[in-house]
């Protein structure tokens, strides 16, 4: 019982510092009867709970207001069905932990994004994507989830049943708390990688060529700049040409340890942000390195930032940038990080940001403790034109007409949390200027 649990008091701060919180109540369970016990006592008591999972949310969805709860002793791989090519972690599983898991079954995810620090509850609860025309977001690749409601109850969803699975497929912890998680794998696979420096102009006219030719493909715009840096990667039979250490160290101190220099910079001379967007265009790494999947997918982060993040459909993609461009040109923002352009599938979910349509994503980031309001306002209104939806994991300007507005099934999404968390548990105030 919560009486003779072994709690802590402490605070909360998610990676970027952005979002912060003290006065708390730790819970770390090792159990879902553990999990099950704290929910219910909570539910009875009418206080409430947010899992933190690795804290990389830029948004407020994860920051909790009373009780904390961490999954990090619930890891690790539960089984595997070698024959359904199906893998079932606990959902505190970090997402780095995932590839040589599946590996020594000779298995792999579909996808996977850029950042590889994320559980698999935060990741799957807020959409986490890779890039993609034909691939989806890790959400899209579960096939059976394990959670426990508001009221303490496990309960186990196959995809597909009815409309939970729909409502789980992005669900930002609203409906109770994943803990386990079953994944459709794929046999494992090697890709080959390659980072280029492609010009504006080029990006315009063969953007759709270049994301159905490729596997993967994404682009980083440098504010202001006609020189983009362009990624892609292809299926190759094994890896044969790994990259060196000197290569990966070398990769790592550009877009890290010199970044984050410049960056330093800029936040104390604003008006350095334009050279620095202009160096950084023209000395991104470029080259080819081969290796198994998910040595290729992740890349390191040091630098901090804030991030928003927006999905339009596919097609207006070219459309986008080019206004992008027309603007920033004049450089009227203090900004120097690049503008991240990536591509994915549409997925049905209820609160899916592609509502079942191809879609471009456009994330803008500011380095942080630099001033980012008049930017990322901007950005807002300018997505806004293309019919855009936000990453919801990540800073938005979200309302609750929007959310009737741009999500369909989200009356349908309410009426699933009503009954999956009637004590409303998982709300914070932050949820419940939007939900309720």
């Amino acid at each position: 019982m919560l009486s003779v649990e072994k709690l802590r008091t402490g605070t909360y701060s998610n990676w970027s510092q952005n979002e912060v919180a003290s006065n708390l109540l730790f819970h770390e369970p090792k159990s879902i009867d553990e999990i099950s016990t704290i929910i219910h006592s909570l539910h009875m008591k009418e206080e409430n709970l947010r899992v933190v999972g690795a804290a990389h949310s830029f948004s407020p969805i994860a920051k909790p207001e009373q009780h904390a709860m961490s999954l990090h002793q619930m890891r690790g791989l539960v089984s595997v069905d070698m024959k359904q090519q199906q893998a079932t972690f606990w959902a505190g599983t970090y997402l780095h932990e995932i590839g040589p898991k599946l590996a020594s079954y000779g298995m792999a995810l579909e996808n996977m994004g850029d950042i590889a620090e994320q559980t698999i509850a935060g990741a799957i609860s807020t959409g986490t994507h890779g890039t993609g025309l034909k691939l989806s977001s890790i959400s899209n690749q579960v096939v059976k989830w394990g959670i426990i409601d508001g009221k303490g109850v496990y309960r186990e969803i196959t995809r597909g049943q009815d409309d939970l699975s729909e409502a789980l497929h992005i669900s930002l912890g609203l409906l109770g708390v994943v803990v386990q998680v079953t994944f459709q794998a794929l046999p494992l696979y090697a890709l080959r990688y390659s980072s280029e420096h492609i010009s504006l102009l080029d990006t315009l006219m063969n953007a759709s060529t270049i994301m159905n030719e490729h596997r993967h493909a994404e682009w980083f715009y440098f504010p202001g700049q006609e020189k983009l840096q362009l990624k892609t990667m292809d299926l190759i039979p094994k890896p044969e040409m790994k990259s060196s250490k000197f290569q990966k160290w070398t990769d790592d101190f550009m877009e890290n340890t010199v970044f984050q220099l410049l960056s330093r910079g800029c936040r104390v001379m604003p008006k350095a942000t334009k050279y620095v967007s202009k160096l950084s265009a023209s000395a991104v790494p470029t080259g080819v390195k081969e290796a198994y999947s998910y040595d290729i997918f992740p890349s390191p982060r040091k630098v901090k930032f804030l991030e928003m993040e927006y999905a339009i459909p596919v097609e207006r993609f070219e459309e986008a940038l080019e206004e992008i461009h027309y603007v920033l040109k004049s450089q009227p923002f203090r900004v120097h990080f690049p503008i991240e352009i990536r591509v994915a599938s549409g997925e049905a979910g209820f609160l899916s940001p592609t509502q079942g349509k191809n879609s471009a994503f456009f994330a803008f980031h500011m380095y942080k403790g630099m001033d980012h309001e008049s930017y990322f306002k901007w950005a807002h209104q300018t997505m806004e034109k293309y019919g855009a939806r936000p990453h919801l994991g990540k800073m938005n300007r979200l309302t609750k007409e929007d959310l009737y507005t741009k999500y369909p099934h989200f009356e349908s999404f309410t009426k699933i949390r009503d009954e999956f968390d009637p004590a409303n548990v998982f709300m914070t105030n932050y949820f419940k200027q939007l939900f309720l």
